[in-house]
């Protein structure tokens, strides 16, 4: 990534080009996954009060996107991570996580969790090398073959 401009940055999910990466992450899971099994915020849900959306660029491309959800005072969710298929194996995951937990860091937040499925192999491999450890399912999840939940303690 050397000799580019990479960045992240916080975004608006109702932007145009936030619902593109919106719109292909949830195709990518949907033919993954079925619908019962996808926790999908919308992008109103994304732009609630409790969420912060980043966005993932590379000069001027949106490479990829992340959300982290407040589920209380000490605690935020990881939500909607996705990186476009040409920038993956590129550590833009890797970077998203770091501005995440950067974010929640600075914010209080000292528990991170998420949920995810078990076809998402590089994914779990990312959270799995970053430090997240596998967790019962939290709550809105339940007890679900296709899905894993992670945590990660930021303290």
């Amino acid at each position: 990534m050397s000799g580019t401009a990479v960045r992240v940055e916080a975004g608006s999910p109702r932007a145009p080009h936030s619902r593109a990466l919106i719109a292909e992450l949830d195709e990518y899971l949907m033919g993954l996954y079925p619908p019962e099994t996808n926790y999908l915020l919308d992008v109103e849900a994304l732009a609630a009060p409790e969420v912060r959306f980043f966005l993932a660029y590379l000069d001027h491309q949106t490479a990829g996107c992340a959300a982290l959800r407040r589920l209380d005072a000490q605690s935020g969710e990881v939500k909607r991570m996705y990186v476009r298929p040409e920038f993956r194996g590129r550590e833009y995951g890797k970077l998203l996580i770091d501005h995440l937990a950067a974010h929640a860091k600075s914010h209080g937040i000292t528990l991170l969790r998420l949920e995810t499925g078990i076809h998402q192999l590089a994914a779990i491999r990312l959270y799995e090398q970053y430090g997240f450890r596998q967790i019962p399912p939290f709550a809105p999840y339940f007890e679900n073959p296709v899905s894993r939940c992670y945590e990660m303690s930021l303290a």
